[in-house]
């Protein structure tokens, strides 16, 4: 009875110790074992660094067109997205009470060159002296002027195209009455399109005449469109804290006034830079896997982007480098590198 107690008293103390020392063993293993990493090697690619902003087309030139004067409008002959030509009529406010001034001048108009010519021809026979054609001339003078004034007035009552473009807006409806310089339609004329984009003030310095763009559209998706910077503004908006860029397109394409569009100022681009995943690089230090150990390496980086770094030195291209690194790597431990997924080129946002 005595001795089965104590066999089964150490058969509880050998499992125990068998399972001791498996925990010690799987705990060893854990810290010492190889520790399962996700590696990258750097790609060859196009480093672009780019200041981001969101720009708006528009035209290079925008014509308000008013009239000078105030009154009803009467007639309206074209709308939004109507092209136009120099000279053509566009709309006309009432001018019936200048029509009939326009021709009561014309009637003093006459009697005044009547009266002149017959004061003229009684001068010359010297049945009148010669102060009474002069007279008759400076009323005849002064009936002119009241006609071309008045003309000139009726004229303001028409709103003509001043060059060819499109109307991009119309705020006047027939009847309604306007009032002396509001704007009746908007003309885009006598240029292309462009874009117009606010930039930050940490960037403005990076920013100049000539610099190459790249411009996409949300409307025109998988599109990428051209352009330079044409215009910096000189004095930025305080409360917004940017500063207005023009950006000139070398070909519109689609693009339409009014459309939205995410600008990438090319600031530097580097072809067949070697590149590695952001995640891969803190404080310009990498992990390898070097002969199934862990080494830490150090290298100079050129171009960050928001998903790729570019390496200029400190990495041949072969190196398994590891994808995300973390506080569990130290130097000379044992690894067993795995595939990270499969990496994209880098591209400007």
């Amino acid at each position: 009875m005595a001795t089965s107690s104590h066999a089964a008293r150490r058969l509880r103390y050998a499992v125990a110790t068998v399972l001791l020392l498996a925990a010690v063993g799987g705990l060893a293993w854990r810290h010492a074992g190889p520790l399962a990493v996700r590696v990258v090697t750097a790609q060859r690619g196009q480093a672009v660094d780019a200041i981001y902003a969101t720009g708006t087309v528009e035209p290079t030139v925008m014509m308000p067109l008013a009239p000078r004067v105030g009154g009803r409008l009467a007639a309206r002959t074209v709308d939004e997205g109507d092209k136009v030509r120099k000279g053509q009529l566009l709309a006309r406010l009432d001018d019936a009470d200048l029509a009939g001034a326009v021709d009561e001048q014309q009637a003093r108009l006459a009697y005044a060159r009547s009266q002149h010519e017959r004061a003229s021809a009684l001068a010359a026979r010297g049945f009148v002296a010669a102060g009474e054609a002069d007279r008759s001339r400076a009323e005849l003078k002064a009936a002119e002027a009241a006609l071309r004034r008045v003309r000139a007035q009726r004229d303001y009552m028409a709103l003509t195209a001043p060059a060819d473009g499109i109307i991009i807006r119309r705020d006047g409806e027939v009847g309604q009455y306007i009032s002396p310089g509001q704007a009746v339609f908007v003309l885009a004329c006598c240029a292309p399109l462009r874009v117009t984009a606010e930039i930050d003030e940490e960037d403005i310095n990076r920013v100049h005449r000539g610099q190459a763009v790249l411009l996409k559209a949300d409307a025109l998706p998988g599109q990428v469109f051209d352009g330079t910077v044409s215009e910096v503004t000189p004095k930025g908006d305080p409360v917004a804290r940017s500063y207005r860029v023009r950006i000139a397109l070398a070909a519109p394409g689609a693009l339409q006034t009014g459309m939205t569009v995410d600008a990438n100022l090319v600031v530097e681009r580097h072809d067949h830079a070697l590149l590695l995943p952001a995640s891969a690089v803190r404080d310009n230090v990498v992990w390898l896997v070097d002969g199934q150990r862990l080494r830490q390496r150090r290298i100079v980086a050129g171009i960050r982007g928001p998903q790729r770094v570019e390496v200029r030195q400190g990495l041949d291209g072969g190196e398994q480098v590891v994808a995300q690194p973390d506080s569990a790597l130290s130097e000379g431990r044992w690894a067993r590198p795995l595939p990270a997924p499969a990496q994209q080129p880098q591209q400007p946002r």
